[in-house]
């Protein structure tokens, strides 16, 4: 009698099985598709043996640093390619604007006590792209586990705060002890500093007198402004900014 014999399944394609039972329903093609390509990497995209290199760093992540290469190629190699105020108004200075605060920013765990549900949510609100987007999870937020605290409606605005810093050329915002300081870009060669943005931007600033200051610190010009006890009087503040 001879014995069966058994085929040891690799890592790979453990994975790919567990994307074709994670995503099952109709229309789930695209799921799987980018599911085996953060397994096997995207292969030899951009020159140099780059297999498996997107399945060390994640799908997302790659499409990330592709993106912001393209945007720094277009800042300075091609700039000239660009029409001036064209690309002013189509480029974006500031991908992402790190906050730091002391104040309530999150899911309270009576609001949501499962802590892998409460973390999945976080994950899924670091991926939203737009306010539409926010919008939409905010209200699905209410659909699940009823009105929002005041916690959550912070840090819902939070997001808002950021993608506006974003747009003020704020690569850092610091909300601490009644006070926020906003850093610009630390690159003070950066062209943002001759955008008519910028300029709208010192013009509300010297309007709003006493309410904050422009100081530089290190080499880096930052803004500073007091009397903030809530991520609505932060972002308030920050609209003043940008209102012409």
């Amino acid at each position: 009698m001879v014995a069966p014999k058994f085929s040891i399944l690799t890592s790979d394609s453990r994975k790919r099985l567990e994307a074709l039972v994670q995503f099952s329903d109709l229309g789930s093609g695209f799921n799987i598709a980018m599911k085996d390509l953060d397994i096997r990497g995207a292969g030899n995209m951009l020159g140099g043996e780059q297999s498996g290199f997107i399945s060390e760093i994640g799908f997302e992540m790659y499409q990330k640093i592709l993106n912001e290469a393209i945007e720094e190629l277009r800042e300075n190699e091609f700039k000239e390619l660009f029409d001036e105020r064209t690309t002013d108004s189509m480029l974006q200075f500031v991908k992402d604007c790190n906050m730091e605060t002391d104040l309530e920013v999150r899911i309270p765990d009576d609001y949501v006590n499962n802590v892998a549900e409460r973390l999945s949510l976080y994950q899924e609100m670091d991926n939203l792209q737009d306010e539409a987007a926010l919008e939409k999870f905010a209200t699905s937020l209410i659909d699940r586990f009823g009105p929002l605290p005041r916690q959550v409606k912070e840090l819902v605005l939070s997001f808002k705060m950021r993608w506006l810093a974003e747009e003020l050329g704020i690569e850092r915002l610091v909300i601490k002890s009644g006070k926020m300081v906003g850093y610009f870009l630390a690159n003070p060669q950066s062209p943002f500093f001759e955008t008519e943005a910028f300029q709208t931007l010192l013009q509300n600033a010297l309007k709003l007198g006493d309410k904050c200051r422009l100081a530089e610190q290190n080499g880096r010009l930052r803004i500073v402004f007091t009397r903030i006890s809530h991520i609505r009087d932060a972002y308030e503040q920050l609209q003043l900014l940008r209102n012409e």
